[in-house]
């Protein structure tokens, strides 16, 4: 590279700095050191490659000439002195110039290789200077006492100082902080305009000039990124803080809610085993459903707590599928009713018996999703099917609801989000939907959702097929194929899962949702398959009376005639008032129940309790009760609140236990420690109680029988609470059993039976 092209790019990288808003002060900086350089080389160039002995030889040629010039001169001699000094002077010349070919080509790249350093070295400074200095870093030379040499002019803008040379940082008022590495600083720089933070790191270098070791330093700026960081791990530390204040919340709500809600369930259990009005009894299931609803409302802010700490936990046995589904579909029917909508059911034939899968999870995820879509579905109804599809159980949902916009169908599945206008999203928190389809991904499978605005909306559920057993061929199959049905009831989720059931079975359906289309079916029908059934939906009872006065043939066929009706119509319409029907069914239909009606074995269900049949949101299968003795049993029942008390001791004592009954912990133990007295066979008590905690009631038992050599007490706890580790806990602390809030009566008989006669080993 030229001088030229060199001090145009010197000046380039200047009009840079300056266009950066960097001014250079007066004092020497880093970029003067390359110009100096500069200003020496014609120097080094003339002395570059000569070796030290041709340039004394030289120089002593040139000192004699001179002497002779000046002996010739006193002498008189003037012109052939000064042809030998002449002589002498070009021959110092040609001495200095001269070099043998071999080691004048060596000294010759040598000293080209030299210069060639000694200029790309001063451009990189240079270039290397002007970048720094245009993105404001800062860049210093410090001798190894620590003062400044020369520094750019971003330090000397930040510092306030014309000339910083002979200053240490700390007369500057820099303060150093070690950072991980060595040689590696936060350094705080305190400016006018506030405290700085400076990335810095610093290099020993030897000057090549003196010899002695140099620490050259280069900061940058750091202090938006750090002020941002920390910004970063504030917020990640309130959401952490956010994120256990809301567990704590949710189990303190959790514990608060399922203290009366135990109350009220099992009193309402009591109420419905004593002689009720059928008004009464109506009454009593519409409590029951509220109370159940709420202990849905807690299991999904529950659940919703467990799995975003991952501690959810799947409980699979053998189930079938068709009953878990017609149990929710029941369960939910009354508020389809109440809306005059429709709700069915059906399951494709080759959907196994029995299957593996957690039962209590599947029913609360189709009491979310088809729960959902009644509450959307203003006209119409909700079809519910079941059927097999790739080696996955497929759940189809479909409603004949408003439907969805592509907005709300993106965000359906998100947490606390909602659908439809501001009454319908009153009536829900935004959590059943996400909870479901997280529920879903824990089976392996999956909930989507696909709709379109202003017709409706079908969510599907699947999963993998697991533990059907030896056969896939159900026994349901052709067990209806002698049937042959006229269904006279209006266009519906109804109609449509009842003819799909029949047929699903073998058998032959029509639906009729006129008058007209009734007499056409009857009048094809007397061919070669005569009817063998009708069934008359209530709201079409009319029509089928007009049917019989239009087609007096049908009086001679051998038809029997089934009444379909709602269970709040059933209650309106007794027995009695049902001439001429044969045997009657309530909507939604069970499978069962149909099968054994067209068969002529039933004549018709008498009593629906879909709430305490089916209890859809529980979550665990109630055991098998063993019979009861009526022989007194000593329990020891320790419960703070009067109400589950009460219901305690009612369930326990018709089972034919003797209970004592303790309102604290303090009494508890009271009880346990009192002289002469026989331990208790069996200890039920409540977690959370006045006069301590139930995990130092447990250690204290159990190590007081270990201490004494007495016989061990087996212990029952009742808990509200719902955290992951709090069943291992207590078993670990001596518990033999925990049951959770409200504790259904069969399967509270059926552990206390367990503990107090423990099969034989």
């Amino acid at each position: 590279m030229s001088e030229r092209m060199f001090r145009e790019r010197m000046k380039a990288g200047a009009e840079t700095a300056q266009g950066v808003g960097r001014t250079a002060p007066a004092a020497p900086t880093i970029n003067r050191g390359a110009a100096f350089i500069w200003q020496w080389r014609p120097l080094a160039e003339t002395l570059a490659g000569v070796p030290l002995a041709r340039v004394a030889c030289a120089f002593a040629g040139i000192v004699a000439a001179v002497l002779l010039l000046a002996v010739g001169a006193s002498a008189g001699l003037r012109l052939l002195p000064a042809i030998i000094a002449a002589g002498g002077i070009a021959g110092a010349f040609l001495l200095l110039a001269g070099r043998d070919e071999a080691s004048g080509t060596r000294e010759a790249r040598a000293g080209e290789t030299a210069r060639d350093a000694v200029w790309q070295g001063a451009e990189t400074a240079a270039l290397l200077a002007t970048i720094h200095e245009a993105m404001g870093d800062l860049a210093i030379v410090r001798d190894l006492d620590g003062k400044i040499m020369q520094a750019n002019g971003a330090f000397h803008q930040l510092c306030g100082c014309a000339d910083a040379r002979g200053l240490t940082c700390a007369e500057l008022g820099l303060r150093f902080e070690p950072k991980t590495g060595s040689d590696r600083y936060f350094v705080h720089i305190y400016t006018p305009a506030g405290t700085r933070l400076y990335d810095w790191h610093d290099v020993l270098v030897r000057d090549p000039e003196r010899g002695r070791l140099m620490r050259h330093s280069i900061a940058r700026d750091v202090t938006e990124e750090m002020l941002a960081a920390s910004q970063r791990e504030e917020e990640r530390r309130r959401a952490e803080e956010a994120s256990r204040a809301k567990s704590r919340l949710l189990a303190t709500v959790s514990h608060e809610i399922r203290t009366p809600l135990s109350g009220i369930l099992g009193m309402s259990r009591l109420l419905a085993e004593t002689r009720l009005s059928e008004e009464q009894k109506n009454y009593l299931a519409g409590m029951q459903q509220s109370g159940h609803t709420l202990v849905q409302l807690v299991e999904d802010l529950i659940d919703f707590s467990s799995l975003a700490v991952g501690r959810f936990q799947l409980r699979p046995s053998q189930q079938d599928l068709r009953q878990t589904v017609e149990n929710v579909v029941e369960m939910l029917s009354p508020r389809a009713h109440e809306k005059d909508i429709e709700i069915g059911a059906t399951v494709a034939i080759e959907v196994p018996e029995r299957m593996l899968f957690d039962a209590a999870r599947l029913r609360q995820v189709l009491f979310n999703v088809v729960g959902n879509a009644v509450k959307f579905t203003g006209k119409g109804g909700v079809l519910v099917s079941v059927d097999i599809d790739e080696g996955s159980v497929r759940i189809r949902i479909d409603d004949s609801g408003p439907g969805m916009s592509a907005d709300e169908l993106a965000r359906v599945f998100e947490e606390f989000e909602q659908a439809g206008d501001g009454a319908q999203r009153a009536k829900g928190t935004g959590l059943g939907l996400a909870i479901s389809r997280r529920i879903m991904e824990a089976f392996g499978g999956s909930l989507t959702a696909t709709s379109i605005a202003g017709k409706g909306s079908r969510f599907e559920i699947r999963f993998p097929m697991a533990g059907a057993g030896l056969s896939s061929v159900p026994a349901r199959r052709g067990v209806l194929a002698d049937a042959h049905v006229l269904v006279m009831a209006p266009e519906g989720p109804s109609s449509a899962a009842l003819a799909a059931t029949i047929e699903t079975l073998g058998g032959a359906c029509h639906r009729a949702a006129t008058l007209a289309v009734a007499r056409q079916i009857v009048a094809a029908a007397h061919g070669n398959r005569p009817l063998t059934d009708v069934i008359v939906d209530h709201r079409h009872a009319a029509q089928f009376r007009e049917l019989l006065a239009l087609e007096p043939a049908m009086a001679g066929l051998r038809l029997r005639r089934t009444y379909l009706i709602s269970p709040e119509e059933r209650a309106s319409h007794p027995v009695s008032r049902l001439g001429g029907y044969e045997a009657w069914l309530i909507r939604p239909l069970r499978e069962k129940s149909l099968v054994e009606v067209l068969l002529g074995r039933l004549r018709g269900m008498e009593k629906r309790d879909a709430i305490n049949d089916n209890r859809p949101v529980l979550r665990e299968e109630p055991a098998a009760t063993a019979a009861f003795t009526t022989a007194a049993r000593g329990i020891l029942l320790a419960e703070d609140d009067p109400v589950n008390a009460l219901v305690l001791r009612t369930v326990l004592s018709r089972a034919g236990h003797a209970v004592d009954h303790v309102g604290d912990f303090t009494a508890l133990e009271a009880a346990l420690r009192t002289p002469g007295s026989a331990p208790p066979s069996l200890i039920v008590t409540d977690l959370n109680m006045p006069g301590g905690d139930g995990l130092g009631m447990l250690r204290r038992l159990r190590e007081a029988e270990a201490a004494g050599n007495r016989r061990r007490v087996p212990v029952l706890v009742l808990t509200a609470e719902m955290r992951g580790d709090l069943h291992e806990r207590l078993r670990a602390a001596g518990a033999d059993a925990v049951l959770a809030k409200p504790a259904e009566p069969q399967r509270l008989l059926a552990e206390v039976t367990r503990l107090i006669d423990p099969p034989a080993s």
